[in-house]
């Protein structure tokens, strides 16, 4: 009986759904050409996030389930409130180094053990 009891449990701490509602917390750093990408307040970079992919599902905000905005002149978009489990992230934003629009993104597991923690994420863009 008890062996049934931990297995389902273990079952259902396995089965984690990404999706906002959570404590985690994550901070995109968008990079282009290894230099940071600054948010401006005309083009502010702004994180786009699949739940439960391991793919790019496509590039228009309808796409994604989620999206958070940067602040003007940070380097970084927090992604707030944030559940364990798969997501792609996905970023746009505007280098003004280069003077152009740059975009990219990679799958991001957020772990269970680190469901309560900010997890810092750099992210390499280009054109």
């Amino acid at each position: 009986m008890r062996f049934l009891l931990l297995l389902t449990l273990l079952s259902l701490a396995s089965c984690q759904k990404a999706g906002t509602g959570g404590d985690a917390s994550l901070k995109v750093y968008p990079q282009h050409h290894g230099v940071s990408v600054i948010n401006h307040e005309g083009y502010p970079d702004t994180v786009f996030l699949k739940f439960n992919v391991d793919e790019l599902p496509g590039t228009r905000p309808s796409d994604f389930d989620s999206y958070f905005v940067g602040k003007p002149i940070e380097n970084f978009i927090l992604c707030d409130g944030l559940k364990a489990g798969k997501y792609y992230v996905y970023a746009v934003g505007y280098d003004s180094i280069w003077g152009a629009r740059v975009k990219g993104g990679m799958p991001l597991k957020i772990k269970y053990s680190d469901r309560k923690d900010e997890i810092n994420l750099t992210l390499p863009v280009t054109e």
